[in-house]
Formats: C-alpha cells, structure tokens, sequence
C-alpha cells in the first residue's frame, strides 16, 4: 500500500500591498499561527471563493447551519425539526446542546445546492424564537454513501 501523499502542484504569483495592509496581514499571520503569508491568503482567498460560488447559487456544497434560540418558545423545536424533515435531501444530520438560559444551540449539516441550502438556513433563522443563525459552506461535498435504487413496481 503506497502511503506517499502527492504534494499539489503549485503556482507562483507576486502581489503588491500597501505598507498598512502588509503589516495587518502579518500581525493576523501571527495570531492565527499560519505558517506564512501563504498559508493565510490561501484560507483567504479560499473562504472568498466559496461565497462567490454560493452566490452563483447552482453548485452543490455542504456546510453547516448553526443557530441559538431560546427553548422556552413554545412550539419552536417541533417547527424547526419539521422544516428540516420537509428537506430530508439537503439535511443530513443535526445535534443540539442545551445551554444556560433556556438556550440551545443547534448545528445542522447540510448539503446541496447552494441557493437552496441558503434558502433552507434563512428559513429556520427567520423563525419566532431564533435568536441569531449563520449558514457556513465549504467548498466540498460528502461523498454518496449508497447508490438509491427504485424497487420495481
């Protein structure tokens, strides 16, 4: 079994900055721990690429839906389990947390076509009781676990 991994292929540019800028991105390299300069433009450009394919709207992605609202709002769990039941292809899975306060987090991995997924997060943030909520893309996709297969009928 070969365990080599294959380094990517790489291109070289060369970008000019203002002095101000150069030295916000390498006080941020710093703080985050990035190896270099590199490193952090790529995440940089990486996370501007993925909210301009989710903006064009028709390119498959997973991501999250993170949202905290308050549990006492009577009937808002039953209503958020329903919408996510209403989108059985784009939710795969969800876990909440019980927090202070009559607060719950709920995380909600989702997938499929971004403006639907986006249609899907803004749905559940608009909801009586959410306090606050946030879509996340990547730039990927989970892989299908199974081919579906139409019994005969």
């Amino acid at each position: 079994m070969n365990t080599s991994k294959k380094t990517p292929l790489v291109n070289r540019i060369s970008i000019s900055l203002p002095d101000d800028l150069q030295t916000d991105l390498d006080l941020m390299v710093t703080a985050r721990g990035f190896e270099s300069r590199s490193q952090a433009i790529n995440d940089m450009l990486r996370q501007h690429l993925v909210e301009h394919k989710r903006d064009k709207g028709n390119e498959v992605m997973a991501g999250t839906i993170t949202i905290l609202y308050n549990n006492a709002t009577r009937g808002l769990q039953k209503t958020i389990a329903d919408l996510q039941y209403r989108h059985l292809d784009e939710v795969i899975s969800s876990l909440h947390v019980h927090l202070a306060d009559n607060k719950t987090m709920e995380v909600i991995l989702v997938q499929g076509p971004a403006q639907i997924v986006q249609s899907i997060a803004n749905e559940i943030i608009a909801i009586r009781g959410v306090i606050t909520g946030k879509l996340q893309l990547m730039g990927a996709v989970i892989p299908q676990l199974h081919q579906l297969t139409l019994a005969a009928k």
